[in-house]
């Protein structure tokens, strides 16, 4: 299956016990202070697809936390939390205000792909896709030029030949 190591974290957890935010903040701000001068550090992602799960807004409350424990420490790279999803509005702006790069998931096709370019340059600030190629839809060969004419990073995560089976597309059917 494709993606099957995938998990929450903390998922259903967090609203079950409240307890458990002081537990991740120090475990957030101990990871950001140790590596906060590091140059191997690109950039801190601080909280991947908030909302995702059907949780919606519930995400917000933690997503502002981790924005604020990480400006708290201050690290020496930037701040971000990726855009993925168009109608979590509450979650989008408030991630996208306080993102100092704009991070983003898409696997739409290059039209699609561009237009939400487009609608994430009014915030003036580098951008990087970190999540994209879901084939045969979104590949290499229509993307990677397209990232380059517009000037943004880009990360694959989705080339690693192991149990989460991410080498093949989305639909792709298995033994």
């Amino acid at each position: 299956v494709h993606n099957s190591g995938w998990l929450r974290d903390p998922g259903d957890l967090l609203f079950q016990d409240t307890a458990l935010i002081a537990g991740l903040e120090v475990y957030v701000k101990d990871i950001l202070a140790t590596f906060k001068k590091d140059k191997r550090i690109v950039l801190w992602d601080l909280y991947n697809e908030p909302g995702n799960s059907g949780y919606g807004d519930k995400s917000l409350p933690l997503l502002q936390q981790v924005f604020t424990w990480g400006r708290t420490v201050n690290p020496s790279q930037p701040l971000s939390a990726g855009y993925w999803h168009g109608s979590l509005t509450n979650l989008n702006t408030y991630q996208l205000e306080n993102s100092d790069v704009i991070t983003y998931h898409t696997y739409e096709s290059v039209e699609a792909h561009l237009a939400l370019i487009n609608k994430l340059k009014q915030y003036g600030r580098p951008m990087i896709c970190t999540e994209y190629m879901a084939r045969p839809k979104s590949t290499f060969q229509t993307i990677m030029p397209l990232l380059k004419a517009e000037n943004i990073g880009a990360i694959n995560w989705g080339l690693v030949a192991g149990k989460t089976n991410t080498i093949f597309g989305w639909d792709t059917p298995l033994p």
